[in-house]
């Protein structure tokens, strides 16, 4: 199984290109002094909601070509409906190993726009060949959520870069394991690279994936049971009844002026 990045190696801040550190997404607290290198072909973006993880690779996307809010080279890279992420990117350099042919934005938040998407272009007569060829070939709509999921992942996933936002939302744990399986399984062929913003330790299992967190300023990479995803995941498990009787003490707190 390859063990480093196919394609992108190094993001690097250019504090010349920022206007301000006061102005959003350059306040980031990851933002200042950014740098990051990749010697991995998965790596997951690991923190809190609103550390910048969605952000990064937004920007990673607007650097790509490919939309902000999600898609491939086929779609309009409008940046002006992303202007945050326009703006990073302008801010970053990115140093590549070889550019990749193909690169994909994945967002699960996105995934019933993307199925009208399809649906409409199987009834434009503009549209040349089936829309559903590289995700299944058949509506979206006719499978679960999760089911529709992995088969656009499983179908559109070959050589290039990939970015994934989230992908946990819309699976089981049991999904989840098969997702696992298909990244190693294009890992394998050497011509793929994940870039994945993650809630989920199952994920993170990933063998020999880097755990970058946006916890930590700047951002490190961090081994699986340091996280706090995985702490506190393991903790609720192995003890519910003793996390219940902490929140509900938190609770009563809150309440008392």
């Amino acid at each position: 199984m390859a063990s480093t990045p196919a394609y992108l190696r190094e993001l690097t801040l250019l504090p010349e290109r920022v206007p301000s550190y006061d102005r959003f997404p350059f306040s980031l607290p990851f933002v200042r002094d950014f740098r990051l290198e990749l010697d991995a072909p998965v790596t997951f973006f690991v923190g809190e909601n609103g550390t910048g993880k969605s952000t990064l690779l937004e920007a990673v996307a607007v650097i790509l070509g490919v939309p902000a809010h999600g898609g491939s080279r086929q779609e309009s890279a409008d940046e002006t409906s992303a202007p945050d992420a326009a703006a990073l990117a302008g801010a970053l350099r990115a140093s590549f190993v070889a550019r990749p042919r193909d690169a994909w934005f994945f967002r699960a938040e996105s995934l019933v726009a993307f199925a009208d998407l399809l649906d409409r272009r199987r009834h434009d007569p503009d549209f040349r060949g089936d829309p559903y060829a590289s995700y299944g070939g058949a509506s979206l709509h006719d499978k679960s959520h999760g089911e529709a999921f992995l088969s656009v992942l499983a179908n559109r996933l070959d050589a290039g870069l990939f970015l994934l936002d989230e992908p946990e939302a819309a699976l089981s744990p049991q999904r989840q394991l098969a997702l696992l399986a298909l990244l190693q399984e294009r890992v394998r062929e050497g011509r793929s690279q994940f870039l994945i913003a993650s809630h989920s330790p199952i994920l993170m299992t990933f063998p020999r994936a880097a755990l970058i967190s946006f916890d930590s300023t700047p951002p490190r990479r961090m081994a699986l049971a340091d996280t706090s995803h995985y702490r506190i995941t393991r903790g609720v498990l192995q003890d519910p009844a003793l996390w219940w009787r902490h929140l509900e003490s938190n609770e009563q707190d809150g309440a008392t002026p």
